[in-house]
Order: C-alpha cells, then sequence, then structure tokens
C-alpha cells in the first residue's frame, strides 16, 4: 500500500482456526471470533468486526469497520465494519466477518464483461466452523464496498460504499448463510470512510484480581455505561452513525415501527477531507469521532457528537474536541521521514480517552498511544487577587498527552486491537502482570517484512512476535530447493483479534486468509493449574455474556477437558439458583464443545446434546398444561407435577396419577398426535438407559451421566406420567414398544423400574447404588423389549475436530476438506457389541489454517496438506470406530444410504431428503427448514429454534444432497 493510502479497522468476536504459534509462545491457543471482512485492490486494506462464528468478506477497495459481536474486519482504500468473517480483516479489499476465515471474492463463472466491478461489491460470509462454505451476496451497491460493521449479537451487518450509501443486512429465515437488505441510508456521492452501530449501552468488565471469587458478580460486572439513544422507557434505540471523507456525520435510527429517521452534519464549520477516521462511544451516551486528512504535518481532530430525536426528526450536534500533533512530527529530524498519517483508530468503541496513531513512509513507521485527560489551568497571580474564587478552584482543561511511542520500525501494514474490557488503571494493569493473564492487554502490529508483533496496548513494549514463514508448499510438489524471490515479502494487509484476544485472523498481500493462536501467557512458561485457571475465567466470562467460545477451544489440550469440565461445573453450582437456571443450557452447550476435544470425553458430548433436549421438551409438555379455572393458584400445574412427583416415591404409575388435577391435562387430540414423534422419544431414551444400567461401569457409554443424574431422571419421571395421562385421552400418541407379550403394560414396566433408580441418586436423600435386584431386571428388558437405536445429534464436522496434528492446515475455499476423523453424525447402538477398525481420535489442536484466495478467474475451490485419503501401503478406512471401554458400534451419518434425521423434531428424512434443511454451526443438528405441521403445540415448539439451536448455534442452510 502508498504512503498515505487511509486504512481502517473494525473488530467483531466470532471463531477462528489456528495457526503458528509466536516462536516465543510456549502454550498455543486461540479464540474464536466472528469476522467480517471486504477485499479490495492490491493497495487495499481490510477492517473487520463481529460477535460470532459467521466471517463475511467483501472485495473493494474502500475501508473497513467494525463490529459488535462477532469478528468482522477488513482493510482498504477505506475501513469496513464488524461482521461476518469480515470482521478480522481485509486484504486486497474490504471485507466483514463474524468468524474466524473469511474467503476470497472470485466468480464462479469468471469475471465476465463487469467481472472486475463486481469483485468491488461483493459481501463473502463464512461460518467459523466451516471456513470453507463461501456464501456471497451481490450488494448491488454502486461503488466500491468502504466498510463493514456487525452489530452486538452478530444477526446484522452494515456495508457503505464509496457513494455514500449504507445497507443494513439481516439475516433471512435466522440463517447464517441467508442476508437480506431492506433498510438503508444515503449520502449521495460522498465516500464513507468510518462506520458503527450505535451503542446499546451494555459493557461487562472482567476483574482479573478476582478470578478466584466463587460469584460471577464479583468476577465480571456491569459497568455504568448509557445507550447513545433511549426510547421510551430507557430501551436503547437502534441506528448507525457513520462520518464521509468530505467531514459530513450521518446518523441514522431504526425506530420499532420499521421506519428509518436520518439526519446529516458537518462535524464542523470548516469541513475538511477526513482521509481516516474512527468512531467512539463515551460513558455519558455521546460519541466521539477522530478524523485526519492522511498528513502528518496536520493535525488529528476529534470531535464530540451528540444525538437526539426532537418532533419526530433525528437531531445532530457536533462540539470540538482538542486536537493533536503525533509527536514525530514535531521533531525536525523525522517530520519530512514520516510523511503519511496511516492507522488511526481508539483503543476500544468504548474507550474514547485512548487513541493509536500510525505514520509511515515507505520504508518505516512511527507508533504513538495517546490518552485524554483533565488537567488544571494555572491561573496567573493578578487574577487570583482580583477573584479568590478563582485561586480555590482551578479551572479544569481537556488536554490530550502522549502515553508511550515506538522507535522508528519497518512500515506497519496492518494493526488489530484487543476488545476484552479489562481495565487498564495501574492496579489491574499490575495485577495482570502478576497473575499472568495478558488476554486483552496486548495489540497486533503487522509490518512488511511479514512479522508480526504482539505489543502492550498501553506502553507498546513488544510481549511476542511471530514470523511468518513462506508459503507452505504443496503436498505433491517435489522437495527442491525453489529460487528465492526479489519482491516484497508476504505480509498481512489486514488483521483482526478475536473477542478474547486468544486468536489472530489476517489477509495477507497474496490473498491468503490466515489464524495465529495467541498464547495467554505470551509465551511465559505456566504451570498447569494456573493455565487452566486462565482458560477456566474466559469460559465463564463467555458463558455469562453470551460471546462464542471457540477461540478458547483451540487453547484446550485433549489432557485439559476433564479438568475444565468438572471446574466449569463446580463454578456454576456454587452460583445463585435464578442465575443457575439462566446459564443451564449454555453451560451443557459449553461443556459439550469441550469434551469434542478428547477421544476420552468425546460420547459425553451425546449425554449433554441429550439433556439439552430433555430439557427442552420438559418445558414445552409443561407449557402447555393448563389449569381447570381461571383463579390460578401460586403454583402452575407443572411446578404442582414437579412437586407431587418430588414428593412421591410409589413405583406405580397409577397411583401418583391419583394425586395430580387430571382435568389439567387435557389437550385437543390433534396436538396430542402431533406430539407423537416427541413423546416417543423420551419412552425410547428411557428403555435405552434403564438396558444399558447393567454396563454402566463403562463412562465411555452414550447415556452414562444420566445414570447417576436425579434431576435429568426426575424430569423423565415426570415426563412418563404426562404421557400416561395424555395416553388415557388419546392412546395413538404413547410411546410404540415391541413386546415379547402382547398383556405387558410397558408403561408401567419402565416407570417402576425408572423410579428405583431415580430414588438411588435424588437430590433429596442420600445417594446409593442401584441394587441387584434392578440390575437383574433391568437385564432382563431385552428379552422383554426390543431395545430401540437411539439417534443421537452429530459429531460437528467443523474445524475444531479437524485441528489435530501440531502441523499447518492448509484449506481451499468451496471444498469441504476430506480429513481423517471428519465424521458428521455419531450413531450409536449400545446393544449391538460388534468390534471394528479403530481409527484413532487422539491428536492436538494445529497451529495454523490458512486459506488460499482464488483468483477471479478461478472458482472457489479448496484443498488441504493433510492427506484426503490413504498413503501407499495404508488401509482405507472404515465406516466404524471403537471407542476404548466401549465396543459399540459408531457409523458415520453420512455412509451412502444411511438415512438422515431431523433432530428437533424426530422425524426421519430418509437416505435422500427432498425438503430444505438446515444445520447448526456449532453442534451440526439437522431439522428441516419450513414446518410440515402447522397445529399450535408443534408451532410453539418449532418457536424455541427459530434463531438458535437448542445449543446456541446459529443456523445455515445446507443443500438437499447432504443435509
Amino acid at each position: 500500500m502508498s504512503a498515505g493510502t487511509p486504512l481502517m479497522y473494525a473488530n467483531y468476536p466470532g471463531s477462528g482456526a489456528g495457526q503458528e504459534p509466536l516462536p516465543s509462545q510456549k502454550s498455543p491457543g486461540s479464540g474464536r471470533a466472528a469476522r467480517a471482512t471486504r477485499w479490495s485492490g492490491e493497495d487495499g486494506g481490510a477492517r473487520a468486526g463481529a460477535l460470532g462464528r459467521v466471517q463475511a468478506t467483501a472485495r473493494s477497495s474502500g475501508r473497513t469497520g467494525r463490529f459488535g459481536g462477532r469478528w468482522a474486519g477488513a482493510r482498504a482504500a477505506c475501513r469496513p465494519p464488524d461482521g461476518t468473517w469480515c470482521r478480522g480483516e481485509r486484504a486486497a479489499g474490504k471485507a466483514a466477518t463474524r468468524g474466524p476465515g473469511a474467503g476470497p471474492v472470485g466468480s464462479e463463472d469468471g469475471p465476465g464483461e463487469q467481472g472486475v466491478l463486481d469483485l468491488t461489491r461483493m459481501i463473502h460470509i463464512l461460518d467459523t466452523e466451516h471456513p470453507w462454505d463461501v456464501h456471497s451476496i451481490n450488494s448491488e451497491h454502486s461503488e466500491a464496498i468502504t466498510c463493514l460493521e456487525w452489530d452486538q449479537s452478530g444477526s446484522r451487518l452494515l456495508s457503505a460504499d464509496a457513494d455514500g450509501q449504507i445497507k443494513c443486512w439481516s439475516m433471512a429465515d435466522h440463517l447464517a448463510n441467508s442476508w437480506e437488505s431492506h433498510v438503508g441510508s444515503l449520502v449521495e456521492g460522498d465516500p464513507i470512510v468510518a462506520l458503527s452501530w450505535l451503542h446499546n449501552g451494555v459493557k461487562l468488565a472482567l476483574h482479573v484480581e478476582k478470578s478466584g471469587a466463587s460469584s460471577f458478580g464479583e468476577k465480571f460486572s456491569r459497568v455504568k455505561f448509557s445507550p447513545s439513544l433511549t426510547l421510551f422507557g430507557g430501551k436503547p434505540m437502534e441506528g448507525w452513525i457513520a462520518v464521509t471523507v468530505s467531514g459530513l456525520v450521518t446518523v441514522s435510527l431504526l425506530k420499532p415501527s420499521g421506519q428509518v429517521l436520518t439526519s446529516t452534519e458537518s462535524l464542523c464549520r470548516l469541513r475538511g477531507r477526513a482521509a481516516l477516521a474512527d468512531i467512539a462511544f463515551t460513558g455519558g451516551g455521546n460519541i466521539v469521532v477522530a478524523t485526519a486528512d492522511g498528513s502528518s504535518a496536520s493535525p488529528v481532530q476529534f470531535y464530540k457528537v451528540c444525538v437526539s430525536v426532537v418532533s419526530e426528526k433525528c437531531r445532530i450536534d457536533t462540539e470540538i474536541l482538542p486536537s493533536l500533533f503525533m509527536r514525530c512530527t514535531t521533531d525536525l529530524n523525522r517530520r519530512d521521514r514520516l510523511p503519511a498519517i496511516t492507522h488511526l483508530k481508539f483503543l476500544a468503541r468504548d474507550m474514547s480517552e485512548q487513541v493509536l496513531l500510525c505514520a509511515s513512509s515507505q520504508t518505516s513507521s512511527v507508533v504513538e498511544c495517546w490518552s485524554l485527560r483533565k488537567e488544571g489551568l494555572p491561573v496567573n497571580n493578578i487574577f487570583q487577587q482580583l477573584s479568590p474564587a478563582v485561586g480555590d478552584k482551578q479551572p479544569m482543561i481537556l488536554k490530550w498527552r502522549i502515553l508511550s511511542a515506538t522507535n522508528d520500525l519497518d512500515r506497519v501494514s496492518a494493526v488489530a486491537l484487543p476488545k476484552l474490557p479489562i481495565s487498564l488503571t495501574n492496579t489491574d494493569l499490575k495485577v495482570a502482570s502478576d497473575t499472568q493473564f495478558y488476554p486483552g492487554l496486548g495489540l497486533a502490529l503487522a509490518f512488511h517484512d511479514g512479522s508480526v508483533h504482539i505489543v502492550h496496548r498501553l506502553s507498546l513494549q513488544t510481549m511476542a512476535v511471530f514470523y511468518s514463514s513462506a508459503a507452505p508448499r504443496s503436498v505433491d510438489e517435489p522437495a527442491i530447493k525453489r529460487p528465492r524471490t526479489t519482491g516484497p515479502a508476504i505480509h498481512f494487509k489486514a488483521m483482526q483479534l478475536s473477542w478474547t484476544s486468544l486468536a489472530l485472523v489476517g489477509i495477507d498481500s497474496h490473498g491468503r486468509l490466515s489464524m495465529l493462536r495467541i498464547s495467554p501467557s505470551m509465551g511465559h512458561s505456566l504451570d498447569v493449574g494456573l493455565a487452566l485457571r486462565h482458560l477456566l475465567f474466559l469460559l465463564e466470562y463467555c458463558m455469562v455474556t453470551g460471546y462464542d467460545w471457540w477461540d478458547i477451544l483451540l487453547h484446550v489440550q485433549p489432557g485439559m477437558v476433564q479438568s475444565l469440565v468438572e471446574k466449569l461445573h463446580e463454578e456454576y453450582t456454587r452460583q445463585k439458583a435464578e442465575l443457575q437456571q439462566v446459564l443451564s443450557t449454555r453451560i451443557l452447550a459449553m461443556k459439550a464443545s469441550l469434551c469434542k476435544l478428547s477421544p476420552c470425553t468425546v460420547t459425553r458430548v451425546c449425554d449433554y446434546h441429550a439433556k439439552l433436549f430433555l430439557i427442552a421438551i420438559s418445558s414445552t409438555l409443561k407449557s402447555l398444561l393448563r389449569p381447570h379455572v381461571l383463579n390460578t393458584p401460586d403454583k402452575s400445574p407443572g411446578d404442582r407435577l414437579t412437586e407431587i412427583c418430588a414428593k412421591i416415591t410409589d413405583v406405580d404409575i397409577d397411583k401418583v396419577m391419583i394425586n395430580l388435577k387430571t382435568e389439567e391435562f387435557v389437550l385437543d387430540m390433534n396436538t396430542l398426535q402431533a406430539l407423537q414423534q416427541l413423546l416417543q422419544w423420551v419412552g425410547d431414551f428411557v428403555l435405552y438407559l434403564l438396558a444399558s444400567l447393567p454396563n454402566q461401569g463403562s463412562s465411555l457409554r452414550p447415556g452414562h451421566s444420566f445414570l447417576r443424574d436425579g434431576t435429568s431422571l426426575g424430569m423423565l419421571r415426570e415426563l412418563m406420567v404426562v404421557i400416561r395421562i395424555w395416553g388415557l385421552l388419546k392412546p395413538s400418541c404413547l410411546p410404540v414398544y415391541t413386546a415379547t407379550s402382547d398383556t405387558q403394560d410397558s408403561m408401567s414396566l419402565l416407570f417402576r423400574l425408572l423410579t428405583k433408580l431415580w430414588i438411588c441418586c435424588r437430590d433429596e436423600g442420600p445417594t446409593s447404588e442401584p441394587d441387584e435386584a434392578l440390575v437383574d431386571e433391568c437385564c432382563l428388558l431385552p428379552s422383554q423389549l426390543l431395545i430401540p437405536t437411539l439417534d443421537w445429534l452429530p459429531v460437528s464436522d467443523g474445524l475444531v475436530s479437524r485441528l489435530q496434528p501440531k502441523q499447518p492446515l492448509r484449506l481451499h475455499f468451496g471444498k469441504t476438506p476430506a480429513l481423517p476423523g471428519s465424521a458428521t453424525t455419531l450413531q450409536l447402538d449400545g446393544l449391538i457389541r460388534t468390534h471394528v477398525a479403530d481409527l484413532g481420535c487422539s491428536g492436538s489442536n494445529p497451529s495454523r489454517v490458512q486459506a488460499d484466495t482464488p483468483s477471479p478467474h478461478q472458482k472457489l475451490h479448496c484443498s488441504t496438506d493433510c492427506r484426503a485419503g490413504p498413503g501407499p501401503g495404508e488401509a482405507e478406512p472404515s465406516l466404524g470406530r471403537t471407542f476404548p471401554g466401549f465396543r459399540g458400534t459408531v457409523l458415520w451419518n453420512r455412509a451412502p444410504g444411511h438415512p438422515k434425521m431431523d433432530h428437533l423434531r424426530r422425524l426421519h428424512l430418509g437416505a435422500h431428503p427432498t425438503e430444505e434443511c438446515k444445520a447448526c454451526t456449532r453442534c451440526g443438528c439437522v431439522t428441516m427448514l419450513k414446518s410440515p405441521n402447522k397445529t399450535t403445540a408443534v408451532k410453539q415448539w418449532e418457536q424455541r429454534w427459530i434463531k438458535n439451536c437448542l445449543c446456541g448455534g446459529l443456523w445455515r442452510r445446507v443443500p438437499l444432497s447432504c443435509p
């Protein structure tokens, strides 16, 4: 990029993939975040920002913006916002990303007559778990995209172009790979150089010094922060703010009715060129805008912007704040050597008092960190004598003071700032140093020599260094000495840090997308206990805030999984009951993600997903119960059901029913019949658990944790009572069992055995081992009933499950890598003791993931350094897998002709489904896109999963050929 080219950057938390760690790092790690990236010309940059797992990139020469919830970023002649994979970087163009991984822009059919123009108007969205799947959007912008920005939730994305047009994108049908735009604004003919969503007033700070506290309220506190604008009742008003190259600020407000209120105002009376700009927010609800014309000889200007609504119209008031000149420009010896300001960034979107500046020449750069402070204004003695009151209270003024500056460095090509909200007081910094907890304290600087430095965000002292290696060889390339290139080194054009700063995503000058894992200790040696404590602290933060924890998983080694799961559960049980109820599903999803990383705990993933499904069924079925009279008592029918079932320990299901008001269970016959598939799953699951009791010694058997979980067994017991009552109203809704005797009451038998098992481990009484009589009765179940084969939720085929070897992983866009262990669905049959070949599932996370950008004339493609098939002398892997201690068969769901399952409706879709489906980006759960049933109860059930999967992951549309 030539000197003076304005580069802007945006951030978005999401997901990512591992890359080679810095040489000084001992324990690599990474975090997950979503990013949005825009692509532009060769000299363009990229900026990104977002909070989730999805990434988006746009090809253009504009700037990038920053995102709110997932990673997004892009860098170009402009600055893109945070969004999908754009959020972390913009390379050779602009992009925005919500997750780790943004792909290059390329037309499948080639550029054609308007191919070059189309590339500057495309937005590309990638899922961080499946970065090879690129979703491209024709943005229909009239000019090159300059900014991309995610909102706080990562479900909406802003895009802006060089003609002043801003578009607001949202997920169509809540699908991460389906986007649509219905609203926007326009500042005709004025390129957008900075873009941001208005602040919603939510800010949760970490207290590193209290990481050992038992209460989440002590570890993470809500910071008093006012929204940019509020509706009646104090609800934050949604909207965005943008800065144009001519010095205009435009604000658009989204009213609940869908109407957009837009207003445009000059930042000051004397408008000037704003080649660079950035936006930050104050705790009082105001907005601060920083601008620079690109010349280091000119001042960096700051403005306060106040937004209000007067008479149903948006009003903007601006005020000039103190400006500054970079210190390097005041040095006569260096003034002419650093002619351009190439980077201008606030240290955080909600930290308007600190700003980072970079002045560059063709070969070198200087980085400075400045802080805005209140200082006393000296008063002359003459005025103090004339007015003694002046001497009592010294006047205060705002003044920019330099905190730190670097010496001459190699030319900076990209900057990535941390987003973890750690306080930057001296006390907190000392605590972080004492505890060796460094995430959130370092920012990343990329240089034209190909290196990346992690420096302290205030002192700018180097904390770690990564030197990029030459482009990796392809697998089939002969190992001969390649000629040395004389051109410039490959370097990052745009970068973005994940939300927890454990991963760094960048787009290099050759258009490749790469991710580096950054150790929480920044290369310092840590004992295992302290490393686990740091990871646990970040997992707790993600659990409380709802941010994606994908980047943290890249740090977890298989040997850490068991300890992390146990400690996470221990910390969870210390919280208040109200908070536990709020976080109950999120901690189960987090445990499932952790257990995927170790071969010793992989089968427990099935248990956690089954618990999520059980909790959802229980709450849905209980919500259908209605009191018989309008004067409802203090407790709902569902609460009374729980209380009575917990109090009555009788093993006879009919005696338990006598104590219930059966009129509260009356439902429409069509409703009961529509719920049959869910009721069938409950009955099959109870039968499977009881049949598994004799083999409970194997902890690797799916369902093992349920056998000692009194809460889950009690929930199943309650549902069996409800099903029994509904069966009296509509016998066809009862679970269907294949019994050896026509006179056998299967429901009564299963309830009796389930109650005996529940009594052994219920919370109210002392736990005990199941007696031999109960075990013997369970042993006889296979001779009385046909034990069903359960369709467990699939094991995700995403990137985390593939990052096993400690070698760089090379991917290509548009093609799913065929790697060992890339199974998508795990199906366990505990009763078939068939021995199959062990394919192995051990290994550690890779340190580097790299994606190549195809040329505009090529289709998006993908490849990998890891071999997709067996090598010479190797056997073809079979479809089965054996886990240690468990000899049951494990089948891949993508086996040819294997029937597919709708995991939420419990419907069989057949081997070749004809209905469109959607899959979870986190757990791989598959369900039909459109409901085949129109009853109210089923709609209520399906409404729970409109926006997110039961694990909290995002949905993405999947092709009919491979649901």
